[in-house]
């Protein structure tokens, strides 16, 4: 390991660090298993497997209600996208304590999972080492991103790796700035939804509302999604149902699924820009428990595996109480209906959606630290501060409307 002998080195035995890899791809694995393709016996596949045999992941079904959200919200196409969950890095809690090295899977997993806060990081340039790492690990096991390969290993850290970044594009700090920016912005967002007040009476109707088609309207581009899958109830109930009393959605990526006729009918507004996320998400949102995964993964591959454990299996749940109570009929995929379009389902519903918010706070509320975390390790600055001085990247200002472009396309002027 060539790094200064100063640097604290916080070192890990293969035999350590891959039983963990290991047991990640395994919780992984079974989280995903009922919406992966069978193996494909392709030349390809075979070529692959027999150069790293652990390589076994096939691609997400992407007629799978429940699993192709996936792939159509967070982009985790193809085997990459599968992989890319089930690889493997070193919790960034292992800097936080005084240990130099884990010896035993049990002190690792105790100390991948305790953070005792922002003000116990006083050494930004420490590093975890993980010993002994071969290119089949670095293939199928192992987050790639992120590591300082060393010939004996691979080293682990935010500051490290953010700062060769730097040094590889601009000598100034706006590449600082750059890189500081999207991780400040999810962290708003978390803080946001744990302060909002929840909204318990949208009754999940964004999906009746991407298929809204009133007489005399065009068909929506939105009835793509799930187009595989029958409707369960008629065109008439789905107008009905949007109609009765509106559309209560928070959610400001959802506005651009919406069906165009379906827009004037929300009652936060038919455009919307991205900035007003900051002001509408709520913790009681089914969406937002989702995009939770997506927050998790901007942090990899500095992100407790146990947490993205955890954030993914919450938002596989909340995509089932999504379809659950949407107007197609997945009941071949073993998803039950909850059927809002009448009194008692959307009783049910409001009572699964508490249920998903009392289980997603302390998550949410654990990724949040974790963010603060790496924003101190891998800028050396208290993200309060460091927010006050990065300039927010362009994205921040786009328009989110029914049918609209995405963020990158659709951006507006910042207002002041």
């Amino acid at each position: 390991m060539s790094q200064s002998p100063s640097l604290r080195v916080i070192r890990i035995p293969r035999t350590i660090w891959k039983q963990a890899a290991l047991n990640h791809q395994d919780r992984i694995r079974s989280l995903l298993q009922p919406g992966l393709l069978p193996a494909d016996n392709g030349k390809t596949q075979r070529r692959r497997q027999n150069r790293y045999p652990a390589d076994t992941w096939t691609a997400l079904d992407a007629k799978n209600p429940i699993y192709n959200f996936l792939i159509e919200y967070y982009g985790l196409k193809g085997v990459k996208g599968t992989k890319r969950l089930a690889r493997w890095c070193p919790s960034p809690n292992l800097l936080l304590h005084p240990n130099k090295q884990y010896d035993s899977l049990e002190a690792l997993s105790q100390y991948s999972n305790i953070a005792p806060g922002n003000s116990a990081i006083d050494e930004r340039d420490a590093s975890i080492f993980l010993e002994d790492v071969t290119e089949e690990d670095l293939a199928t096991t192992l987050q790639l991103r992120g590591a300082i390969l060393e010939s004996d290993g691979a080293l682990y850290s935010p500051s490290l790796w953010f700062q060769q970044k730097n040094e590889e594009q601009k000598p100034d700090n706006t590449s600082k700035n750059s890189a500081a920016s999207a991780f400040l912005w999810y962290r708003s967002i978390l803080q946001q939804t744990l302060q909002a007040e929840p909204i318990l009476h949208c009754h999940g109707l964004h999906e009746w509302a991407m298929q809204y088609h009133p007489d005399g309207e065009p068909s929506p581009p939105s009835a793509k999604y799930q187009a595989h899958l029958p409707l369960r109830v008629s065109r008439q109930v789905i107008s009905e149902t949007v109609e009765r009393k509106g559309i209560s959605c928070t959610h400001v990526d959802a506005l651009r699924f919406f069906a165009p006729a379906a827009g004037p009918l929300n009652h936060h507004g038919a455009r919307l820009e991205r900035m007003d996320q900051l002001r509408l998400e709520q913790p009681a949102c089914v969406h937002a428990q989702m995009d939770l995964l997506k927050i998790a993964l901007r942090l990899q591959p500095f992100c407790n595996p146990d947490l993205l454990q955890h954030v993914l299996q919450l938002a596989i749940d909340a995509r089932r109480l999504d379809v659950a109570a949407s107007p197609y009929d997945a009941t071949g995929y073993g998803v039950g209906v909850i059927p809002v379009e009448i009194d008692s389902g959307r009783s049910q519903y409001r009572k699964q959606q508490r249920l998903l918010m009392e289980r997603a706070d302390p998550i949410r509320r654990e990724l949040l630290e974790a963010y603060n975390i790496f924003l101190k390790l891998a800028f050396d600055e208290d993200p309060s501060t460091l927010e006050a001085h990065v300039t927010p990247s362009k994205e921040r200002f786009a328009q989110a409307e029914p049918g609209g472009k995405p963020w990158r396309k659709n951006l507006v002027s910042p207002t002041v």
